[in-house]
């Protein structure tokens, strides 16, 4: 919606170089070699967890550089199914909260306790609820996107895939940084840079940030009403890098973000039936309240080689966010269907593995790992609530009673708690200089509860009306095993052939949309 005039204004002359390869079978820009005195013409992704030439990867991975997607004026994560084959997503909550669908594995709940079954990493960290996923896409080095069950690979698995999304790091002994500064129609600002700070032999600190207002371009022609589908947000996040030693690497971040637009518009078709007399880009929108998200989050991820060959790798990671917005699912100067939701989430993760990197033929992954989620749900569905059906002046929770389900608030809210363990493994033998055996297996333990559960009939005064659910508590408990084998072999002149199979797990989840039926 928006035409861009950006000037860049470099704190540091460098020199970037966006490079096109064939990324297993996915196409896509990817990024320069972190190692410089490498070969400019090899490509370098941690796919498998480890620093390899995307062409030895044999995993359905695209990735592509943090620069391209600047160039491209991608400044969200909803924006990367432009540049990743087959990802596709819905954004049935508004902007920065995608469900991404690989292969056509997705989800059709839009409940806001549910997590994707495409998860979604920054720096190797999972973000599972809504609320945690925020602002992403700047100072980016990478974006890496890999099909299929991963379980074998990352601490939290996934069956459809992984999004991760990765930051560029603070570097010992450089003074840089830059600014980009944007202006475009709907009165759209853009700023977003990063500075690169060296604190001595041993630390150096990296702050990013960046900064996004535009007015709304969904005209609401309703007198005195804002237009919506706004944009109003900024991030913030610092990266300490700690490298005490040869070998010996940590870095601590932080972050934060908050976005707080106008919230998106209804756009419902047929146009004649349900939008009479209004245009493409027009809504007549009661409802105008702002959307609220917010996300804080904390992270140390240390490598330490223990012995030649051998990497052991901690992410320990604590994350909260709070999504709050009220939707005018109508599109109309009525209050036929408005839903408010509010989500708020709290994560706390720890990943640790140990990686091998030996110069014979066997090497191996294997790892352990932690999450405990805590969620709070709210949804309301909001049905007629302008209508009088007493005769009585106001609407009260009488019009309620007597028009049922007209008049009504159908009030849903609990909390969730869920905790999962889990202990990974990916080996890979070398049978041959060009064949190459692989496999992988997973132990997962997952238990949930939800408790403080109400389903209530409310007069649009909030007045309870009748509960429809009564006050339960429900609990599940599954453990798991899944796994991967896999073969690949070396055609020579760059080329490899692979095949893999592999069975991915999802954790069961709780039912959100019980309003009348438990």
């Amino acid at each position: 919606m928006t035409n861009y005039r950006t000037l860049i204004i470099p704190l540091r002359a460098t020199v970037a170089l966006p490079l096109i390869a064939l990324a297993s079978v996915a196409a896509a820009q990817t990024p320069a070699p972190a190692n410089p005195a490498a070969d400019p013409n090899e490509i370098i992704v941690t796919a498998a967890k480890r620093s390899e030439n995307l062409q030895s990867v044999p995993i359905s991975v695209s990735a592509i550089t943090g620069d391209a997607l600047s160039k491209s004026r991608v400044t969200q994560v909803d924006e990367l199914v432009t540049k990743i084959p087959n990802l596709q997503l819905t954004s049935t909550v508004g902007d920065n909260t995608p469900i991404f669908a690989l292969r056509g594995v997705s989800m059709s709940d839009y409940s806001l306790n549910q997590a994707s079954p495409v998860a979604t990493y920054y720096d190797e960290v999972y973000k599972g609820n809504f609320a945690l996923l925020g602002v992403a896409l700047f100072d980016l080095e990478r974006v890496e996107v890999l099909r299929g069950p991963q379980g074998t690979l990352y601490g939290k698995n996934t069956t459809g895939g992984a999004v991760n999304l990765i930051s560029r790091a603070p570097k010992l002994h450089e003074a840089s940084g830059y600014l980009n500064i944007g202006y475009g129609n709907y009165n759209r600002t853009d700023f977003n840079g990063a500075i690169n700070i060296p604190l001595g032999d041993t630390l150096a600190l990296r702050v990013a940030g960046t900064f996004a207002r535009a007015d709304g371009w969904f005209k609401n022609v309703l007198p005195g009403k804002p237009d919506l589908a706004s944009v109003r947000e900024y991030a913030v996040r610092g990266s300490l890098l700690f490298e005490p030693s040869a070998g010996v690497r940590f870095i601590l971040r932080a972050a934060t973000s908050y976005q707080n637009p106008r919230n998106y518009g209804i756009y419902a078709q047929p146009e004649a039936v349900v939008r009479p007399g209004l245009g493409r880009r027009q809504i007549a929108a009661n409802v105008t309240d702002r959307r609220i998200a917010k996300t804080t989050s904390v992270s140390l991820t240390g490598n330490i080689d223990v012995a030649r060959g051998l990497t052991l790798t901690s992410i320990t990671s604590w994350d909260k966010g709070r999504l709050k917005f009220y939707e005018d699912t109508d599109g109309q100067a009525i209050q036929l269907l408005e839903i408010p939701y509010v989500d708020r989430a709290t994560q706390i993760a720890q990943d640790l593995r140990l990686t091998s990197n030996f110069d014979g033929p066997f090497n191996f992954i294997i790892g352990a790992y932690y999450n405990r989620e805590k969620v709070f749900n709210q949804t309301t569905f909001e049905i007629g609530k302008d209508i009088n059906s007493d005769g009585l002046p106001g609407v009260t929770a009488n019009d309620c009673a007597i028009g049922f389900p007209l008049g009504c608030l159908f009030d849903n809210s609990f909390d969730q708690l869920k905790r999962s363990y889990a202990g990974y493994t990916d080996v890979n033998f070398k049978a041959t200089d060009r064949l190459t055996l692989r496999g992988g297996v997973r132990f997962t333990n997952d238990t949930g509860q939800q408790t403080n559960f109400r389903s209530d009939a409310l007069g649009p005064d909030h007045v309870l009306v009748v509960n429809l659910i009564p006050l339960s508590s429900l609990r599940f408990k599954t453990n798991n095993v899944s796994g991967k084998v896999g073969v690949d072999y070396k055609l020579g002149h760059g080329n490899m052939v692979y095949a893999n199979y592999s069975r991915g797990y999802r954790a069961r989840s709780f039912n959100a949309q019980a309003f009348f039926d438990p």
